[in-house]
């Protein structure tokens, strides 16, 4: 099984490099720091979470669900772009330095 994760550094935790050491089925597989469209997904749930759902009580799943679908409906009536904050330059050279680091990686 292959997972993909960001470089947060909660992933490369001694207890965590235990655990994926004792499940050799797993494959590690680290996206470039602030290069990845990845990020912006992370953002936008972090987003929907922040602003609806921690706030929120549902009694069932369908009130989960159209509480979900009601913050879509209003963030795209109203959308405002994701804005990178690094150049083109700044992200390949991130990519470059990644790719330096993991060239001898056995992940």
């Amino acid at each position: 099984m292959h997972l993909i994760l960001d470089n947060s550094g909660i992933h490369k935790t001694p207890l965590i490099q235990r655990w994926l050491v004792k499940r050799p089925r797993f494959h590690v597989h680290f996206t470039p720091t602030s290069a990845s469209w990845l990020n912006m997904v992370e953002c936008w749930f972090a987003l929907l979470t922040t602003r609806r759902l921690s706030r929120g009580v549902f009694r069932s799943t369908r009130a989960l669900e159209q509480a979900i679908k009601s913050y879509i409906a209003s963030t795209n009536a109203d959308p405002k772009p994701f804005v990178w904050t690094r150049t083109a330059d700044e992200i390949l050279e991130s990519v470059a330095r990644y790719c330096q680091r993991t060239t001898d990686s056995h992940h």
